[in-house]
């Protein structure tokens, strides 16, 4: 089956989450932004076609089907493609756990633009540098932790006894937080979770997803931003 996944140019975003399950599932698909420009998301969100009319990307069309918001895609794309376990329990604990990353993701956007999205970051700074700290000292700890409990509660290697969307998402946290809060994430006591960063991305797809062009770099226009003021 092949998709069509529509986020922003040029950014990883949350976006990243989708497009990490579709590589890890080695599954045919067309970044359909990267190739067409931005304007090709806006009849969807217009309601200008056929399917869910989704509020902001990412979102993915599968067929007829138009579906958006990161857990909701990777709740369709999970069992099409070994990416969760069987069971009705460990579905909904995957879906739990997604929720919970969409949001921290949530509030790690919020340390660089805690006022407003219609501001820039320069127009917010000073909040900001409030909004990290409390970040840095509260939310990030809170968060690892608990993450790093489910994975010992699953084992000590996933949090779901077995490889799984969850797995990928949380790699991406990782990634992300060392490239925006590398001091802050290097404080934290999580081994379990470096563990499953590392061996996520020695995953054959996802290694060749990462040295490709196709990965986005890291930059300051999408939700993990180095700002070294917001790190100190």
């Amino acid at each position: 089956m092949s998709y069509q996944l529509y986020y922003w140019t040029g950014l990883q975003g949350r976006g990243e989450f989708v497009r990490l399950c579709l590589e890890d599932a080695g599954a045919e698909y067309a970044d359909v932004a990267q190739i067409e420009g931005d304007d090709a998301i806006m009849p969807f969100l217009n309601g200008d076609r056929e399917g869910a009319m989704p509020f902001a990307p990412p979102f993915l069309k599968s067929g007829r089907l138009v579906i958006a918001q990161v857990a909701n895609i990777l709740q369709y794309l999970g069992p099409r493609h070994g990416l969760v376990p069987e069971g009705e329990s460990k579905r909904l604990h995957a879906h739990q756990l997604e929720l919970t990353i969409t949001d921290f993701v949530a509030e790690v956007h919020d340390t660089h633009h805690p006022v407003s999205n219609e501001l820039y970051y320069e127009d917010q700074r000073d909040e900001a540098k409030k909004r990290a700290k409390d970040f840095r000292e509260h939310r990030i700890p809170k968060f690892l932790g608990y993450f790093e409990k489910s994975i010992e509660r699953g084992g000590g290697r996933f949090p779901l006894r077995e490889h799984s969307y969850v797995d990928l998402s949380l790699f991406q946290i990782m990634a992300g937080l060392e490239y925006a809060f590398p001091k802050a994430l290097a404080k934290q006591k999580v081994p379990l979770l470096r563990d499953l960063a590392k061996r996520v991305a020695d995953r054959p797809n996802i290694a060749a997803y990462l040295a490709s062009e196709r990965r986005v770099p890291f930059n300051t226009n999408g939700i993990f931003r180095h700002y070294p003021e917001l790190d100190d």
